[in-house]
């Protein structure tokens, strides 16, 4: 009996220390009756899926998008579970346009689930308005039919739709949607585009309130704002070099190199201090790129420079033996470490300076998803 106690204890003890979320799960019961531990997802994910409407009145929603992409990335960067810091995540679909395919109720998956910033940021300046019929209900549950949100209990999993038509149009009806992502441990977060109440009378709190999310009401039309600090020009300055540690691989390295220079211009486009923080998140570990550059690829474990080919390699490399490339891309490893270091250490003294000039970030878009994350996460354990 002493035996069956000590190991029934055992299986408890692994079970609770193996999950950062300290809601019980079916699966560990159902571990602990069978007397065996199931595996554990060895990462969790904050997966966020942005239901935009691209409908003619809505430039202002898109221009904001765009504008605090990477404000929202970095809050996202701080964001601990235990101690480890979850991956990122991020789907676009936009819908409410005329352009698209009236059939499939004019909605149209921009990108699936994606840990590629450069191409987030490039697929959200991609977007373009026309006037059409916004269809929440439909595209909600296209996003939980179409990606692939996971069964790990701690992923948190969180659906933006933002826009500022009624949510009962469509042929969908959101309550049915809503159900599916409760059945899919999704939440509904509501934006509308427009007057409060406006937007509780047009359902869109209904729609949150069901699928357990927050409603919001934004002024979408209001320009972002920035505050500027001390140290911007040194962070930039650092975003030079850190671009210099990228060693370029394979058929789509100079691509993604080029790619990657173009969304630098695309945040600075907005302003100096929306190139800053675009600087902070390539310099999380939120910013991978371990398909197209070898520095990164070194801390992939399915990585070789066994399976490097010579049409696969660089201008600076061809030619060289295997270690002298390791030892190359080694040394570039090891200035962007201490690239990124400075960069973080530089944005501590810059995010004190902003609370010191901005009371309270009013940055419509940004503000909302970054205050219903937060507030969501608590109930996975997640901290910041």
């Amino acid at each position: 009996m002493k035996t069956i106690l000590k190991s029934v204890a055992l299986v408890l003890c692994i079970v609770a220390f193996t999950s950062c979320n300290a809601n019980t799960k079916k699966e560990s019961n159902l571990a602990i009756a069978e007397h065996k531990v199931t595996d554990q997802p060895s990462k969790q994910f904050i997966k966020v899926a942005l239901l935009l409407d691209t409908s003619n009145s809505m430039d202002g929603l898109i221009d904001q998008a765009k504008a605090q992409l990477w404000e929202i990335v970095n809050e996202l960067s701080y964001a601990k579970c235990d101690d480890n810091k979850p991956n990122l995540q991020i789907a676009l679909y936009e819908y409410g346009n005329d352009k698209l395919n009236g059939d499939e109720g004019y909605i149209r998956q921009v990108l699936a689930f994606s840990n590629d910033l450069d191409e987030i940021s490039k697929q959200l300046f991609s977007l373009t308005t026309n006037g059409g019929n916004e269809y929440c209900g439909h595209v909600i549950q296209t996003s939980l039919n179409q990606l692939k949100w996971g069964s790990n209990a701690d992923d948190l999993k969180l659906i933006f739709i933002a826009g500022n038509e009624p949510f009962t149009q469509g042929r969908v009806n959101y309550k049915t949607a809503a159900k599916s992502a409760h059945d899919k441990d999704v939440t509904i977060n509501t934006i509308f585009c427009g007057d409060y109440n406006q937007g509780i009378s047009g359902y869109w709190k209904d729609g949150a309130d069901l699928a357990h999310g927050d409603y919001m009401a934004i002024n979408h039309n209001i320009k972002t704002t920035y505050v500027a600090t001390p140290f911007d020009d040194d962070i930039l300055k650092l975003n030079q070099k850190l671009n210099n540690t990228y060693v370029a691989y394979g058929n789509y390295g100079k691509e993604k190199m080029a790619l990657q220079r173009e969304q630098d211009t695309n945040a600075e486009s907005y302003s100096s201090a929306n190139a800053v923080s675009r600087t902070v998140s390539k310099s999380s570990h939120l910013y991978l790129n371990s398909t197209w550059d070898l520095v990164d690829a070194l801390s992939d474990k399915n990585f070789s420079f066994d399976d490097l080919k010579e049409s696969d390699l660089p201008a600076e490399l061809k030619g060289k033996t295997k270690s002298e490339i390791k030892a190359y891309v080694t040394k570039k490893k090891q200035e962007r470490e201490d690239i990124q270091k400075n960069i973080q250490d530089l944005n501590e003294k810059r995010r004190v300076y902003i609370q010191s000039q901005q009371k309270e970030n009013d940055n419509g878009l940004e503000s909302a998803m970054i205050k219903a994350i937060k507030t969501q996460a608590k109930a996975k354990k997640y901290k910041w």
